[in-house]
C-alpha cells in the first residue's frame, strides 16, 4: 500500500474520463491511500466546467484534502528559492504540492514529471 498525492492533471483526466487515467485512479483507490492538496482542490474548482459541478464535488469530497500549513508554506518558498538559484522556475501551486508531498512523505502522481523532478519528491508518472 502506498500513500499518493494526486496532482491536478490526474483529477482533470479522471473527470474528462480518459480511459487510462480513469482505470488507474480506480485501481489506486482500492490499493493505496489517496490524497490531494487543498491547492489541487482550488485548481480543479477554478477550471471546472458548468456541467461537471456534481461529479467534481463528489470526487473532491471522496479524497482526503491536506491543508497548507506554515511548514508547507515555508518549505514551498524554500523550494522555489533553491530552484531559482539553479535557473529552474517552478509555479507556486506546484511548489505547494511538492512541499505537501515532502512534508507528509507522499508520492506525487502526475503527468508532469518535469515539474516535480527537481523538487526531490517521489513521483509516479501517469502517461
Amino acid at each position: 500500500m502506498a500513500d499518493l498525492l494526486l496532482d491536478t492533471n490526474v483529477l482533470i483526466r479522471h473527470l474528462r474520463q480518459r480511459a487510462r487515467s480513469f482505470g488507474f485512479l480506480l485501481q489506486w483507490g482500492q490499493n493505496d491511500n489517496l490524497y490531494i492538496s487543498v491547492i489541487t482542490r482550488s485548481e480543479i474548482l477554478a477550471g471546472m466546467r458548468p456541467d461537471e459541478n456534481v461529479i467534481t464535488l463528489e470526487l473532491l469530497n471522496a479524497l482526503d484534502s491536506l491543508p497548507v500549513t506554515e511548514q508547507i508554506a515555508d518549505r514551498a518558498g524554500r523550494i522555489i528559492y533553491q530552484l531559482a538559484r539553479r535557473g529552474i522556475q517552478l509555479s507556486f501551486p506546484d511548489a505547494l504540492i511538492a512541499a505537501t508531498a515532502l512534508e507528509h512523505q507522499l508520492t506525487v502522481v502526475t503527468t508532469n514529471v518535469a515539474h516535480f523532478k527537481p523538487t526531490g519528491v517521489l513521483i509516479e508518472q501517469l502517461i
